[in-house]
């Protein structure tokens, strides 16, 4: 399972959609699934809306968080036509919006995945007060996947944030429990606690860095090991 942010398809100005920033996502995509990786994918909306940046505004949490899903299935359909420009052949699977891209079925998605295609998990849990990291962990059990790549701006977990401290520790492993008792903000800790009681190792890594996800798809030391 790997987990982007909706500012990796909007390239530096982070909104919207940067089309040279999806290329390079779907060719990164491509590279681990012609190494025999089986790749599902979840991808957030905050390039397009964050219940956050707009909690100001008359919007109930509920309606926001609805929107936020739906720009996560708007962001799947941007990645699902340059996966196929790239040569791959991937399927948008949905908990809403099931009348524009297809169900999620985990039975129908682990079939996609055994015939090499990339499925991206869009619309969230397709309940409000969730995260995408929280859809992600869901997904990726689901799916009975080995292991939850979280792809970041960092490249793993730090005590604090590192970019406004430069004395910031990094963490190169965590357990679960360190993790939770930390409350390190790297994921919400719905998240954690999913892959806490089902064993789903996660790997804290930096999006940016080339080479990276191919690094923890075979099992080299990066960024931060939680299990």
């Amino acid at each position: 399972m790997l987990k982007v942010s909706g500012e990796v398809l909007a390239g530096d100005s982070g909104e919207g959609v940067d089309f040279k920033s999806v290329l390079g996502l779907a060719e990164r995509i491509k590279e681990l699934n012609k190494a025999g990786c089986e790749v599902a994918l979840v991808v957030g909306g905050g390039n397009l809306w964050r219940y956050r940046d707009n909690a100001k505004h008359a919007i109930e949490r509920q309606d926001s968080d609805i929107i936020g899903m739906l720009a996560t299935v708007m962001n799947g359909i941007v990645i699902y036509n340059a996966l196929e420009k790239v040569g791959m052949s991937p399927r948008v699977m949905s908990g809403l919006a099931q009348d524009v891209v297809e169900k999620f079925d985990p039975k129908f998605a682990k079939g996609h995945l055994r015939k090499g295609r990339v499925v991206i998990c869009a619309g969230g849990t397709g309940q409000p007060f969730f995260t995408t990291d929280t859809a992600a962990a869901l997904r990726a059990l689901q799916l009975n996947c080995d292991v939850y790549l979280k792809a970041t701006k960092v490249d793993g977990v730090y005590d604090k944030d590192p970019i406004k401290y430069k004395h910031a520790k990094k963490f190169d492993h965590l357990t679960f429990g360190e993790a939770l008792e930390k409350d390190l903000k790297v994921m919400d800790l719905t998240a954690i606690s999913l892959c806490k009681d089902n064993n789903l190792p996660v790997i804290v890594l930096d999006y940016w860095k080339k080479g990276n996800l191919m690094s923890a798809i075979t099992g080299k030391k990066i960024g931060t090991l939680i299990n």
